[in-house]
Protein backbone atom coordinates (compact mmCIF):
# COMPACT_ATOMS: atom_id res chain seq x y z
CA UNK A 1 0.00 0.00 0.00
CA UNK A 2 1.15 3.39 -0.90
CA UNK A 3 1.22 5.91 1.87
CA UNK A 4 2.26 8.83 0.48
CA UNK A 5 -0.64 10.60 -0.87
CA UNK A 6 -0.66 13.34 -3.33
CA UNK A 7 -0.37 16.11 -0.38
CA UNK A 8 2.81 14.64 0.73
CA UNK A 9 4.33 15.68 -2.77
CA UNK A 10 3.53 19.21 -2.52
CA UNK A 11 4.87 19.48 0.89
CA UNK A 12 8.23 17.76 -0.53
CA UNK A 13 7.69 21.01 -2.96
CA UNK A 14 7.22 23.25 0.50
CA UNK A 15 10.66 21.44 1.93
CA UNK A 16 8.22 19.74 4.60
CA UNK A 17 10.42 16.81 4.38
CA UNK A 18 14.03 18.69 4.01
CA UNK A 19 16.98 16.94 5.18
CA UNK A 20 16.18 15.69 8.38
CA UNK A 21 19.37 16.95 9.86
CA UNK A 22 17.85 20.58 10.04
CA UNK A 23 14.41 19.54 11.94
CA UNK A 24 14.86 19.53 15.68
CA UNK A 25 12.83 16.26 17.46
CA UNK A 26 9.84 17.98 18.57
CA UNK A 27 9.37 18.38 14.31
CA UNK A 28 9.74 14.85 13.81
CA UNK A 29 8.00 13.72 16.20
CA UNK A 30 5.14 15.68 14.51
CA UNK A 31 6.10 14.36 11.20
CA UNK A 32 6.06 11.38 12.23
CA UNK A 33 2.56 11.28 13.34
CA UNK A 34 1.11 12.65 10.21
CA UNK A 35 2.75 10.50 7.98
CA UNK A 36 1.09 7.50 10.54
CA UNK A 37 -1.89 9.50 9.97
CA UNK A 38 -2.48 9.60 6.42
CA UNK A 39 -1.37 5.57 6.69
CA UNK A 40 -5.09 5.78 8.70
CA UNK A 41 -2.52 3.86 11.90
CA UNK A 42 -3.46 5.99 15.30
CA UNK A 43 0.38 6.58 16.05
CA UNK A 44 0.14 5.38 19.90
CA UNK A 45 -1.94 2.16 18.68
CA UNK A 46 -0.16 0.93 16.12
CA UNK A 47 3.31 1.63 17.87
CA UNK A 48 1.82 -0.84 20.74
CA UNK A 49 0.28 -3.49 18.11
CA UNK A 50 3.89 -3.56 16.64
CA UNK A 51 5.77 -3.55 20.24
CA UNK A 52 3.50 -6.23 21.26
CA UNK A 53 3.53 -8.62 18.35
CA UNK A 54 7.24 -8.68 18.56
CA UNK A 55 7.24 -9.76 22.37
CA UNK A 56 4.98 -12.43 21.83
CA UNK A 57 6.30 -16.49 21.25
CA UNK A 58 4.00 -18.98 20.29
CA UNK A 59 4.12 -22.45 22.70
CA UNK A 60 2.56 -25.89 21.90
CA UNK A 61 2.09 -28.55 23.86
CA UNK A 62 1.26 -31.98 22.14
CA UNK A 63 0.43 -35.06 24.39
CA UNK A 64 0.49 -38.48 23.28
CA UNK A 65 -0.91 -41.14 25.62
CA UNK A 66 0.92 -44.33 26.05
CA UNK A 67 -1.00 -47.05 27.64
CA UNK A 68 1.27 -48.99 27.14
CA UNK A 69 4.05 -47.64 29.07
CA UNK A 70 1.81 -46.26 31.65
CA UNK A 71 2.45 -42.73 30.58
CA UNK A 72 2.63 -39.95 27.86
CA UNK A 73 4.60 -38.62 25.53
CA UNK A 74 4.87 -34.71 26.02
CA UNK A 75 6.51 -32.42 23.06
CA UNK A 76 7.13 -28.45 23.94
CA UNK A 77 6.96 -26.82 20.50
CA UNK A 78 8.35 -23.06 20.68
CA UNK A 79 8.45 -20.87 17.83
CA UNK A 80 9.63 -17.44 18.22
CA UNK A 81 11.80 -14.20 17.42
CA UNK A 82 14.22 -11.97 18.91
CA UNK A 83 15.36 -15.11 21.45
CA UNK A 84 12.46 -14.45 23.36
CA UNK A 85 12.30 -17.36 25.54
CA UNK A 86 15.65 -18.03 27.36
CA UNK A 87 15.03 -21.09 29.69
CA UNK A 88 12.63 -23.41 31.36
CA UNK A 89 12.95 -24.63 34.16
CA UNK A 90 10.53 -27.14 35.26
CA UNK A 91 10.22 -29.42 38.08
CA UNK A 92 10.75 -33.25 36.47
CA UNK A 93 11.45 -36.07 39.75
CA UNK A 94 13.28 -38.66 38.52
CA UNK A 95 10.14 -41.15 38.80
CA UNK A 96 7.94 -39.09 36.82
CA UNK A 97 9.97 -37.44 33.89
CA UNK A 98 12.19 -38.94 31.79
CA UNK A 99 13.77 -39.57 28.26
CA UNK A 100 14.19 -36.05 28.16
CA UNK A 101 15.74 -34.76 24.25
CA UNK A 102 15.30 -31.66 22.29
CA UNK A 103 17.14 -28.49 20.85
CA UNK A 104 19.00 -26.03 22.64
CA UNK A 105 20.78 -26.98 25.72
CA UNK A 106 18.85 -29.65 27.66
CA UNK A 107 19.83 -29.95 31.45
CA UNK A 108 18.48 -32.78 33.88
CA UNK A 109 19.18 -32.45 37.35
CA UNK A 110 18.42 -32.60 41.41
CA UNK A 111 14.80 -33.01 39.60
CA UNK A 112 14.90 -29.86 37.49
CA UNK A 113 14.61 -29.76 33.85
CA UNK A 114 16.10 -27.04 32.59
CA UNK A 115 16.18 -26.22 28.53
CA UNK A 116 17.54 -23.48 26.99
CA UNK A 117 15.90 -23.26 23.61
CA UNK A 118 17.56 -21.76 20.57
CA UNK A 119 17.13 -18.19 19.34
CA UNK A 120 14.30 -18.82 16.77
CA UNK A 121 12.44 -21.51 18.86
CA UNK A 122 12.91 -25.68 18.79
CA UNK A 123 11.59 -28.20 20.60
CA UNK A 124 11.55 -30.11 24.04
CA UNK A 125 10.42 -33.99 24.28
CA UNK A 126 9.81 -35.94 27.52
CA UNK A 127 8.14 -39.19 28.74
CA UNK A 128 5.70 -38.36 31.85
CA UNK A 129 4.26 -41.64 34.55
CA UNK A 130 0.76 -41.02 34.53
CA UNK A 131 -0.21 -43.84 37.23
CA UNK A 132 -0.23 -42.68 40.66
CA UNK A 133 -1.56 -44.31 43.96
CA UNK A 134 -2.60 -43.29 47.09
CA UNK A 135 -1.54 -44.84 50.42
CA UNK A 136 -4.74 -46.78 50.08
CA UNK A 137 -3.64 -48.30 46.49
CA UNK A 138 -6.53 -46.23 44.77
CA UNK A 139 -5.18 -44.25 42.02
CA UNK A 140 -5.56 -40.38 41.37
CA UNK A 141 -4.06 -40.22 37.79
CA UNK A 142 -4.35 -43.63 35.81
CA UNK A 143 -4.24 -44.72 32.10
CA UNK A 144 -5.67 -47.93 30.81
CA UNK A 145 -5.60 -49.52 27.43
CA UNK A 146 -9.01 -47.77 26.87
CA UNK A 147 -8.93 -44.00 28.86
CA UNK A 148 -6.78 -42.06 30.90
CA UNK A 149 -7.54 -39.87 33.59
CA UNK A 150 -5.11 -37.20 35.35
CA UNK A 151 -4.41 -33.29 36.20
CA UNK A 152 -2.10 -31.62 33.38
CA UNK A 153 0.44 -31.11 36.22
CA UNK A 154 1.04 -35.08 36.45
CA UNK A 155 2.30 -34.35 32.74
CA UNK A 156 3.13 -31.01 31.84
CA UNK A 157 5.27 -30.05 35.36
CA UNK A 158 4.94 -26.75 37.07
CA UNK A 159 7.79 -24.07 35.16
CA UNK A 160 9.47 -21.28 36.07
CA UNK A 161 10.98 -19.07 32.82
CA UNK A 162 13.37 -16.81 31.99
CA UNK A 163 12.45 -14.31 28.95
CA UNK A 164 12.76 -10.99 27.29
CA UNK A 165 11.06 -8.48 29.55
CA UNK A 166 7.55 -8.04 28.07
CA UNK A 167 7.23 -11.19 26.82
CA UNK A 168 4.52 -13.48 26.97
CA UNK A 169 3.15 -16.86 25.28
CA UNK A 170 -0.17 -17.95 22.74
CA UNK A 171 -0.17 -21.32 24.06
CA UNK A 172 -2.10 -24.32 22.80
CA UNK A 173 -2.39 -27.89 23.92
CA UNK A 174 -3.41 -30.66 21.76
CA UNK A 175 -3.76 -34.60 21.62
CA UNK A 176 -2.19 -37.39 19.80
CA UNK A 177 -4.90 -39.99 20.23
CA UNK A 178 -5.18 -44.06 19.36
CA UNK A 179 -7.90 -44.43 17.17
CA UNK A 180 -11.60 -44.24 18.78
CA UNK A 181 -10.38 -41.62 21.67
CA UNK A 182 -11.87 -38.38 22.50
CA UNK A 183 -10.70 -36.03 24.72
CA UNK A 184 -12.27 -33.38 27.20
CA UNK A 185 -10.43 -30.72 28.94
CA UNK A 186 -11.30 -27.50 31.09
CA UNK A 187 -10.48 -25.40 27.84
CA UNK A 188 -12.89 -24.43 24.73
CA UNK A 189 -11.59 -26.08 21.36
CA UNK A 190 -12.05 -28.92 19.32
CA UNK A 191 -10.45 -31.30 17.23
CA UNK A 192 -8.28 -32.28 20.15
CA UNK A 193 -6.65 -28.90 20.15
CA UNK A 194 -7.03 -26.32 22.98
CA UNK A 195 -6.45 -22.71 23.37
CA UNK A 196 -5.06 -22.19 26.53
CA UNK A 197 -5.68 -18.39 28.07
CA UNK A 198 -4.53 -16.88 31.04
CA UNK A 199 -4.38 -12.83 30.97
CA UNK A 200 -2.45 -13.07 34.54
CA UNK A 201 0.58 -15.05 33.33
CA UNK A 202 2.92 -14.44 30.99
CA UNK A 203 4.05 -17.97 30.21
CA UNK A 204 0.60 -20.14 29.86
CA UNK A 205 0.90 -23.62 31.36
CA UNK A 206 -2.23 -25.57 30.89
CA UNK A 207 -4.36 -26.76 34.08
CA UNK A 208 -6.81 -28.78 35.48
CA UNK A 209 -8.36 -32.26 35.09
CA UNK A 210 -8.43 -33.91 31.56
CA UNK A 211 -9.90 -37.26 30.36
CA UNK A 212 -8.89 -39.23 27.32
CA UNK A 213 -10.62 -42.67 25.36
CA UNK A 214 -13.78 -43.94 24.75
CA UNK A 215 -15.98 -41.52 27.08
CA UNK A 216 -19.41 -40.44 27.25
CA UNK A 217 -20.12 -36.94 27.71
CA UNK A 218 -22.84 -35.01 28.54
CA UNK A 219 -23.13 -30.70 28.40
CA UNK A 220 -25.41 -27.96 29.54
CA UNK A 221 -25.62 -24.84 29.92
CA UNK A 222 -26.37 -23.89 33.67
CA UNK A 223 -26.92 -20.13 35.01
CA UNK A 224 -24.64 -19.09 32.13
CA UNK A 225 -21.92 -21.62 32.67
CA UNK A 226 -20.92 -24.29 30.12
CA UNK A 227 -20.82 -27.51 32.01
CA UNK A 228 -19.40 -30.99 30.99
CA UNK A 229 -20.06 -34.03 32.71
CA UNK A 230 -17.89 -37.03 31.46
CA UNK A 231 -16.61 -40.35 32.21
CA UNK A 232 -15.25 -43.42 30.73
CA UNK A 233 -17.86 -45.83 28.84
CA UNK A 234 -19.29 -48.54 31.19
CA UNK A 235 -17.97 -47.32 34.62
CA UNK A 236 -21.85 -46.18 35.62
CA UNK A 237 -21.63 -42.28 36.35
CA UNK A 238 -24.44 -40.65 37.08
CA UNK A 239 -23.89 -37.67 34.38
CA UNK A 240 -27.28 -36.80 34.15
CA UNK A 241 -28.11 -36.72 37.46
CA UNK A 242 -25.24 -34.65 38.33
CA UNK A 243 -26.06 -32.18 35.56
CA UNK A 244 -29.89 -32.10 37.64
CA UNK A 245 -28.17 -31.67 41.12
CA UNK A 246 -26.33 -28.87 39.55
CA UNK A 247 -29.19 -27.59 37.69
CA UNK A 248 -30.63 -26.80 41.27
CA UNK A 249 -27.65 -24.85 42.76
CA UNK A 250 -24.88 -23.75 40.88
CA UNK A 251 -26.84 -21.01 40.25
CA UNK A 252 -26.78 -20.03 43.62
CA UNK A 253 -23.02 -20.39 43.80
CA UNK A 254 -23.25 -18.07 41.32
CA UNK A 255 -25.07 -15.96 43.49
CA UNK A 256 -22.71 -16.50 46.54
CA UNK A 257 -19.76 -15.90 44.24
CA UNK A 258 -20.30 -14.10 41.01
CA UNK A 259 -16.51 -14.49 39.24
CA UNK A 260 -17.20 -17.93 38.89
CA UNK A 261 -15.56 -19.44 35.69
CA UNK A 262 -17.44 -19.14 32.96
CA UNK A 263 -16.84 -23.25 32.58
CA UNK A 264 -16.83 -26.07 34.49
CA UNK A 265 -15.74 -29.81 33.68
CA UNK A 266 -16.83 -32.41 36.33
CA UNK A 267 -14.52 -35.88 35.54
CA UNK A 268 -15.40 -39.02 36.72
CA UNK A 269 -14.53 -42.74 36.79
CA UNK A 270 -15.13 -46.11 39.03
CA UNK A 271 -12.66 -48.54 40.58
CA UNK A 272 -9.52 -48.21 40.79
CA UNK A 273 -9.80 -44.51 40.89
CA UNK A 274 -9.44 -43.36 44.60
CA UNK A 275 -12.99 -43.14 46.07
CA UNK A 276 -13.35 -39.83 46.71
CA UNK A 277 -13.24 -36.15 44.90
CA UNK A 278 -10.50 -33.92 43.78
CA UNK A 279 -10.79 -30.21 42.17
CA UNK A 280 -8.42 -28.00 39.78
CA UNK A 281 -9.09 -25.37 38.26
CA UNK A 282 -12.58 -24.65 36.81
CA UNK A 283 -12.25 -29.00 36.61
CA UNK A 284 -12.76 -31.39 39.15
CA UNK A 285 -12.84 -35.30 39.69
CA UNK A 286 -15.32 -37.39 41.58
CA UNK A 287 -15.34 -41.02 41.65
CA UNK A 288 -18.47 -42.57 40.23
CA UNK A 289 -20.09 -44.06 43.46
CA UNK A 290 -19.78 -41.20 45.68
CA UNK A 291 -23.66 -39.88 46.02
CA UNK A 292 -24.31 -36.57 44.99
CA UNK A 293 -25.87 -35.63 48.91
CA UNK A 294 -24.50 -38.30 51.44
CA UNK A 295 -27.18 -39.51 54.40
CA UNK A 296 -25.52 -36.73 56.52
CA UNK A 297 -26.76 -34.12 54.02
CA UNK A 298 -22.84 -32.84 52.64
CA UNK A 299 -22.09 -33.06 49.01
CA UNK A 300 -18.87 -34.16 47.88
CA UNK A 301 -19.62 -32.94 44.65
CA UNK A 302 -20.41 -29.30 45.70
CA UNK A 303 -17.44 -29.55 48.15
CA UNK A 304 -14.67 -29.92 45.46
CA UNK A 305 -17.21 -26.95 43.30
CA UNK A 306 -16.91 -24.38 46.78
CA UNK A 307 -12.96 -25.01 45.92
CA UNK A 308 -13.01 -24.33 42.93
CA UNK A 309 -14.52 -20.84 43.33
CA UNK A 310 -12.61 -20.14 46.39
CA UNK A 311 -9.37 -20.83 44.15
CA UNK A 312 -6.76 -20.07 46.93
CA UNK A 313 -4.57 -22.25 48.35
CA UNK A 314 -3.88 -22.60 52.59
CA UNK A 315 -1.22 -21.22 54.32
CA UNK A 316 0.53 -23.68 56.30
CA UNK A 317 -1.56 -24.98 59.54
CA UNK A 318 -4.63 -23.65 57.61
CA UNK A 319 -5.67 -26.59 55.19
CA UNK A 320 -8.79 -26.46 58.21
CA UNK A 321 -9.64 -23.31 56.98
CA UNK A 322 -10.08 -24.29 53.53
CA UNK A 323 -11.92 -27.33 54.17
CA UNK A 324 -14.03 -25.81 56.83
CA UNK A 325 -14.94 -23.24 54.17
CA UNK A 326 -15.91 -25.40 51.60
CA UNK A 327 -18.01 -28.09 53.80
CA UNK A 328 -19.82 -25.36 55.20
CA UNK A 329 -20.74 -23.94 52.02
CA UNK A 330 -21.74 -26.76 50.07
CA UNK A 331 -24.44 -27.45 53.07
CA UNK A 332 -25.23 -23.69 52.95
CA UNK A 333 -25.70 -24.06 49.03
CA UNK A 334 -27.87 -26.77 49.29
CA UNK A 335 -29.93 -25.30 51.97
CA UNK A 336 -30.18 -22.01 50.35
CA UNK A 337 -31.30 -23.80 46.83
CA UNK A 338 -34.44 -25.55 48.67
CA UNK A 339 -32.67 -29.14 48.12
CA UNK A 340 -32.26 -29.89 51.53
CA UNK A 341 -35.05 -28.60 54.23
CA UNK A 342 -34.42 -25.99 57.22
CA UNK A 343 -35.05 -29.46 59.51
CA UNK A 344 -32.17 -31.61 57.65
CA UNK A 345 -30.21 -28.47 57.08
CA UNK A 346 -30.19 -28.28 61.36
CA UNK A 347 -29.67 -31.65 61.86
CA UNK A 348 -26.83 -32.04 59.32
CA UNK A 349 -25.17 -28.83 60.82
CA UNK A 350 -25.78 -30.59 64.91
CA UNK A 351 -23.89 -33.83 63.36
CA UNK A 352 -20.94 -31.84 62.45
CA UNK A 353 -20.86 -29.99 65.80
CA UNK A 354 -21.09 -33.90 67.29
CA UNK A 355 -18.65 -34.89 65.08
CA UNK A 356 -15.98 -32.10 65.66
CA UNK A 357 -16.14 -31.61 69.35
CA UNK A 358 -13.52 -33.79 70.42
CA UNK A 359 -11.03 -32.32 68.16
CA UNK A 360 -8.14 -31.30 70.36
CA UNK A 361 -5.58 -29.89 67.36
CA UNK A 362 -7.37 -28.38 64.67
CA UNK A 363 -4.17 -26.52 63.08
CA UNK A 364 -2.83 -29.49 61.10
CA UNK A 365 -0.75 -29.83 58.12
CA UNK A 366 -3.76 -31.99 56.87
CA UNK A 367 -7.58 -31.29 58.03
CA UNK A 368 -9.22 -35.32 58.89
CA UNK A 369 -13.22 -35.52 58.92
CA UNK A 370 -13.21 -34.51 62.17
CA UNK A 371 -11.43 -31.36 62.27
CA UNK A 372 -13.53 -30.10 59.11
CA UNK A 373 -16.45 -30.85 60.88
CA UNK A 374 -15.11 -29.06 63.56
CA UNK A 375 -13.98 -26.34 61.09
CA UNK A 376 -17.85 -26.07 59.93
CA UNK A 377 -19.07 -25.14 63.43
CA UNK A 378 -16.65 -22.56 63.68
CA UNK A 379 -17.69 -20.85 60.13
CA UNK A 380 -21.25 -21.00 60.97
CA UNK A 381 -20.58 -19.51 64.35
CA UNK A 382 -18.61 -16.73 62.37
CA UNK A 383 -21.22 -16.85 59.85
CA UNK A 384 -23.99 -15.20 63.08
CA UNK A 385 -21.73 -13.04 64.16
CA UNK A 386 -20.79 -11.02 61.16
CA UNK A 387 -24.22 -10.77 60.64
CA UNK A 388 -24.98 -9.23 64.50
CA UNK A 389 -21.98 -7.14 63.99
CA UNK A 390 -23.30 -5.64 61.10
CA UNK A 391 -27.09 -5.54 61.53
CA UNK A 392 -27.56 -7.94 58.80
CA UNK A 393 -25.58 -6.25 55.67
CA UNK A 394 -22.76 -8.28 55.65
CA UNK A 395 -21.90 -12.36 56.22
CA UNK A 396 -19.77 -14.81 55.87
CA UNK A 397 -20.83 -14.19 52.05
CA UNK A 398 -18.58 -11.11 51.30
CA UNK A 399 -15.15 -13.00 53.64
CA UNK A 400 -15.76 -16.36 50.62
CA UNK A 401 -15.72 -13.48 48.28
CA UNK A 402 -12.75 -11.62 49.20
CA UNK A 403 -10.63 -14.48 49.61
CA UNK A 404 -12.26 -15.54 46.27
CA UNK A 405 -11.29 -12.67 44.58
CA UNK A 406 -7.88 -12.24 45.91
CA UNK A 407 -4.24 -13.74 45.40
CA UNK A 408 -3.23 -14.58 49.00
CA UNK A 409 -3.34 -17.51 50.32
CA UNK A 410 -5.58 -18.40 53.20
CA UNK A 411 -4.93 -17.53 56.30
CA UNK A 412 -6.42 -16.81 60.10
CA UNK A 413 -4.87 -13.12 59.29
CA UNK A 414 -5.98 -12.85 56.12
CA UNK A 415 -9.55 -13.59 57.57
CA UNK A 416 -9.71 -11.61 60.02
CA UNK A 417 -8.29 -8.71 58.79
CA UNK A 418 -11.14 -9.12 56.06
CA UNK A 419 -13.44 -9.43 59.30
CA UNK A 420 -12.47 -6.24 60.36
CA UNK A 421 -12.86 -4.36 57.44
CA UNK A 422 -16.25 -5.26 56.96
CA UNK A 423 -17.22 -4.91 60.52
CA UNK A 424 -14.88 -3.00 62.14
CA UNK A 425 -14.46 -5.44 64.92
CA UNK A 426 -12.88 -9.18 65.55
CA UNK A 427 -15.14 -12.05 65.54
CA UNK A 428 -15.34 -14.04 68.73
CA UNK A 429 -14.98 -17.15 66.98
CA UNK A 430 -11.84 -17.02 65.68
CA UNK A 431 -10.33 -16.11 69.58
CA UNK A 432 -7.75 -18.43 70.11
CA UNK A 433 -9.77 -20.08 72.94
CA UNK A 434 -12.09 -21.43 70.25
CA UNK A 435 -9.11 -23.10 68.15
CA UNK A 436 -7.52 -25.86 70.18
CA UNK A 437 -3.97 -26.02 68.93
CA UNK A 438 -3.47 -22.83 66.52
CA UNK A 439 -1.66 -20.85 69.43
CA UNK A 440 1.43 -20.65 67.48
CA UNK A 441 -0.35 -19.81 64.25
Amino acid sequence: MNCIPAWCRAARRHRLFASTARLTPRLLAITAAIVASACGLPTSESAAAQQNSRRIYQLEYIVAPDPEAGGAWVEMKLSQSSHLLREVNMRAPAEKISAASGDGKIFLEDGRLIWNPPADGGSLRWFALIDHQRNDGAFDAHITADWAIFRVEDVIPQAATRALRGARSETTLSFKLPSGWSSLTEYFGRDHSYRIRNTSRRFDRPAGWIILGEIGIRYDRIAGLKVNVAAPTGQGMRRTDILALLNWTLPEVLRIVPDFPKRLTVIGAGDPMWRGGLSGPRSLFIHADRPLISENATSTLLHEIMHIALGSRAGEGMDWLVEGLAEYYSLAVLHRSGTISDRRYAAAMRKQAEWGSSVSELCESVSSGAITARAVTIMSELDSEIRTMSDNRKSLDDVLVALATSENIITLDNIEAIIRQITGSDADALSASNLPGCENR
